[in-house]
């Protein structure tokens, strides 16, 4: 085994806190775990708390498919002043006075109403967009203006939890936004002011959702460095796709050497609620799955309990192909 590996293949979920950037939850993942491959799967910001998905050892090659999925964020939204960063550690650039009926809960819910759909929005200055290979934060804090490009996010929901004065008497919402991977709440915040004549900017920040992977099952870095083996996650329920459990020492050669399949060579399973369970009810059950498979469509391949490859459908030869294979199985965690 080289040296930095620790033999690990896991995903574990934490619950980032405030002041930390997603580079220094994965620095102290590596000291956590004794591994150097470690990777997060969509990044917050130091204001930002709450869902990380983090990768450990071979299992760093999930990143690339964990990060497209939609978010869920709590957010304070505080009236009044504008930032270079658009959230409350940047600089205040603006200031404007705060219409009174934004006071009003009813007029705010309505307000949010209106920002739900599809929508064009243009990422802030200071983030991790990259044009021309240069992020937008390294140019902006070099004093260079980059072209940001707005582009397609879609809020799902946008549902009010609360108004309020903070202490220094500035009018917030606390607002539950539901959105499409690539939004920035921060932007949501900006734009909300200039939409009401006045100004904003967010001054906290925390994910509770993020894909399948719900704040509730994230653990503290100090409870990871008490009990490193806290907080494994299920990969196949974080990648939301149809999966197969390989059992054909054939099949499972064929996989291991990254050659195409024949769909009719799987059995596809899904996971699902049973139609007579409860109302309320959200204990999941693996079924068959005999859906045909769409253009694209990813498939997970298991073996012995563990994540074995990921395959994607080809429709034109009706295969599955390689997408990305483990060597050593991604072991799955609370299922």
């Amino acid at each position: 085994m080289k040296r930095g590996e620790s033999g690990l293949s896991f995903v574990v979920g934490v619950d980032k806190p405030v002041g930390m950037t997603s580079h220094d939850v994965v620095n102290r993942c590596r000291r956590i775990f004794g591994e150097k491959r470690i990777g997060h799967t969509g990044t917050l910001d130091p204001l930002a708390s709450g869902a990380m998905a983090v990768c450990v050892g071979p299992a760093t090659k999930l990143s690339n498919y964990l990060t497209f999925h939609d978010k869920a964020y709590i957010a304070r939204i505080v009236f009044g002043n504008a930032t270079d960063t658009d959230d409350a550690e940047g600089a205040v650039i603006r200031q404007a006075p705060v219409p009174e009926e934004l006071a009003d809960a009813t007029v705010a819910q309505f307000v949010l109403d209106g920002m739900r759909g599809m929508q064009k929005q243009l990422p802030p200055a200071y983030s991790a967009v990259k044009v021309g290979g240069v992020k937008s934060y390294e140019a902006a804090r070099a004093g260079s203006v980059i072209d940001l490009r707005p582009r397609e996010i879609e809020v799902y929901r946008a549902d009010l939890a609360f108004v309020g004065h903070d202490e220094e008497g500035a009018l917030f919402w606390d607002v539950r936004f539901e959105v499409s991977a690539g939004t920035y709440i921060r932007s949501l915040a900006r734009d909300l002011g200039v939409s009401r004549g006045t100004c904003a900017h967010l001054a906290a920040l925390r994910r509770v959702r993020s894909g399948s992977l719900s704040v509730s099952e994230c653990v503290s870095l100090e409870a990871l460095e008490r009990d490193p083996g806290m907080g494994r996650l299920d990969p196949i329920r974080l990648l939301g796709c149809r999966y197969s459990a390989l059992e054909d020492d054939q099949l499972v050669k064929t996989v291991s050497n990254g050659a195409r399949l024949s769909p009719e060579s799987l059995v596809l399973l899904e996971r699902g609620i049973p139609e007579h369970a409860a109302a309320d009810s959200c204990t999941p059950y693996v079924i068959r799955s005999n859906k045909p498979l769409a253009e694209g469509e990813l498939v997970a391949l298991l073996h012995q309990n563990k994540l074995m490859a990921i395959y994607a459908y080809d429709s034109d030869s009706n295969t599955l192909k390689s997408r990305c294979g483990f060597t050593q199985g991604v072991s799955r965690g609370i299922v």
